[in-house]
């Protein structure tokens, strides 16, 4: 089974991508959407992480703003909630990968935002970068609800930039030309790693 890492920075279309390789019968492991599990009420991270910074949770579930106020430039607190629930979302991975495996998927993806900032590049056997010019990008994500130029630029900052990124990809798909340009390189892409 390959596992296909698949990430791209804010605004470039990860999220429209990863459903088409899902479309495609491919399955998709959302880092996010499971760290977001993790948080919700019964999750497996709630009374860990209360239990290392108390008042976090909010009926019943991890209140991420509360958690951002604990953890946001702050190394040592950063370490302490990662402790914590980067072995839950690896336990839950590895869930969907056998889940995947006994399915008899020959690839699955691996949709994970900090790819290369976290070295999970390292874990996967390629990796497609989503990209979309810089014009692009900024207009997409400025349109967002409760975006600002600020935020943006600070955002832009904890990221690797697109460039390197492509430069490091084995596959980039660019959604700056529309649904059916990258839906067409998705498919290449499985093509390709399927001959």
């Amino acid at each position: 089974m390959i596992i296909l890492g698949l990430t791209g920075s804010i605004g470039m279309g990860k999220s429209t991508t990863a459903q088409m390789f899902i479309d495609e019968g491919v399955p998709v492991y959302d880092s996010d959407a499971a760290v977001h599990a993790l948080y919700a009420v019964g999750g497996a991270a709630v009374e860990p992480v209360e239990a290392a910074f108390p008042g976090v949770v909010v009926d019943g579930a991890v209140d991420r703003a509360r958690l951002s106020g604990h953890v946001v430039g702050k190394p040592e607190a950063l370490k302490r909630l990662e402790a914590i629930v980067h072995p839950l979302v690896g336990a839950d991975r590895a869930g969907f990968f056998e889940k995947a495996a006994e399915a008899g998927a020959d690839i699955v993806v691996l949709d994970v935002p900090l790819l290369y900032e976290t070295g999970g590049d390292r874990k996967v056997d390629k990796v497609v970068v989503v990209s979309a010019p810089a014009d692009v990008q900024r207009q997409r994500v400025l349109a967002r609800p409760g975006m600002d130029e600020a935020k943006f630029e600070a955002i832009l900052a904890r990221q690797t930039p697109d460039a390197e990124k492509r430069d490091r990809a084995d596959f980039v798909i660019d959604t700056g030309q529309g649904l059916d340009h990258a839906r067409q390189q998705v498919r290449d892409v499985l093509t390709r790693l399927r001959s």
